[in-house]
């Protein structure tokens, strides 16, 4: 304030653009400082959108049922042909194999793989641990427990959601895989569209029978000459 010069009116004019410059730098400085932080912000919480929707959508995945087998079967179709016996008859079954429903436990396998991927990708580091295990299991043919991956999960996400923890003296049954439905055959829609087709042509056949007998009602009363 000292080097202000209000003694005449060049010098009120330069003091006063000056200081206008002085505020309009640092107006500029603080809103770009502002941006700059808003823009890490959103990027920050995209992130951690993105890593919450695919934790959530594992933990969906790996515990999903709570009753019948909740070990994941990791046999292929070779597998369970190799294990069949010479004589066509099939041997015991593996830890999760439905028999005709096999095709189940593969799609189980499968989405449990895909879920256990991204969960090495984006989980914590107890997370990523459990999931290593439980894949090692899997390539060694070994049946893969969730329960304990699945609880850390859930303690997880509740937390990054400021959501209570589980009371300590709550009994939460073990989780297992979703079971997800098996795929219908072709052979049922084959059978449908036939069952269409058929009878689309018995109504195509019973019209042309209309129309015969209405052609030969119509020869029947032609008059003669």
């Amino acid at each position: 304030m000292r080097n202000l010069d209000f003694s005449s009116w060049h010098g009120l004019l330069t003091t006063l653009l000056g200081l206008a410059v002085i505020t309009l730098i640092g107006v500029g400085i603080r809103l770009l400082a502002m941006q700059t932080i808003q823009q890490r912000r959103e990027r920050e919480n995209r992130q951690i959108n993105e890593r919450l929707r695919t934790l959530i959508a594992a933990y969906k995945t790996l515990g999903g049922s709570f009753t019948g087998n909740l070990a994941v079967d990791p046999s292929h179709l070779r597998d369970l042909r190799r294990r069949a016996e010479p004589d066509g008859t099939s041997a015991a079954e593996p830890i999760g194999h439905e028999g005709a429903g096999s095709d189940r436990s593969r799609r189980i396998r499968d989405a449990v793989e895909a879920a256990l991927s991204d969960i090495i990708l984006l989980g914590t580091e107890e997370q990523v641990q459990l999931a290593a295990k439980a894949a090692a299991d899997m390539v060694a043919g070994r049946p893969a427990h969730m329960a304990e991956l699945v609880a850390s999960l859930r303690n997880f996400i509740r937390r990054v959601l400021d959501l209570e923890p589980v009371p300590s003296g709550l009994a939460i049954p073990q989780q297992g895989p979703t079971r997800i439905p098996a795929s219908r055959g072709k052979g049922d829609g084959g059978a449908k569209d036939g069952a269409r087709g058929g009878g689309g042509k018995g109504m195509g056949g019973g019209a042309g029978g209309m129309g015969l007998g209405a052609s030969g009602g119509d020869d029947d009363h032609e008059p003669r000459h």
